[in-house]
């Protein structure tokens, strides 16, 4: 597997079609196991661009295991890229191979963000019809034979996610500093006794 670096692209129009298949649950645990923070999510506005590379998207599914998807990530995704998100009754597993086995006709590449060793039978499965595969994720939690199969990885690094302030959050911790600020002002008072 070699790594090819943005500049050795340049001058070069590649017209190669690509679809970017994210199992959520994998990424997800894998970015708050790593950032320690369970606010922690994605930043799709940097991590998409750097992942095309100039090549064009033709799909974007995030397949997300339960029934509570917030509606606004949903929105987000598709009014930014056309994605979708599905929800998956248990694992995204089944539902992501399944549509990757789909799309293989249809794009030159599918990226898989997963670092789970489950889909290793799938990158060889869309290898052998022709399909370039590219895994996308945290390299501390990625299976090493994942790896291995790939075409390419694509490293999920710090900079790829961001902290969410919940507005829970943000009301605590504003209600917390005018606290701090109250008891300033009025140790300051008792000084001044």
């Amino acid at each position: 597997m070699r790594l090819l670096k943005e500049t050795e692209m340049t001058g070069i129009n590649i017209n190669q079609t690509v679809a970017i298949l994210i199992d959520g649950n994998n990424i997800e645990l894998s970015i708050h196991g790593v950032s320690k923070n369970k606010n922690a999510m994605v930043n799709f506005d940097t991590l998409i661009p750097r992942l095309l590379n100039g090549r064009g998207l033709t799909r974007f599914i995030y397949f997300r295991e339960g029934k509570s998807i917030s509606a606004k990530l949903a929105e987000r995704l598709h009014d930014n890229y056309y994605g979708s998100v599905v929800p998956c009754h248990k694992s995204a597993d089944i539902p992501l191979s399944i549509k990757a086995t789909q799309l293989a006709s249809k794009v030159d590449t599918i990226i898989i963000l997963s670092g789970d060793s489950d889909y290793v039978e799938l990158v060889r499965h869309l290898k052998g019809s022709g399909v370039r595969v590219e895994i996308a994720a945290v390299p501390t939690t990625t299976a090493k034979i994942l790896l291995e199969e790939a075409d390419y990885f694509h490293p999920i690094v710090e900079s790829d996610w961001f902290i969410f302030a919940t507005p829970i959050l943000a009301h605590q911790k504003r209600f917390k500093k005018k606290r701090l600020n109250k008891s300033k002002t009025h140790d300051r008072s008792q000084e001044n006794v």
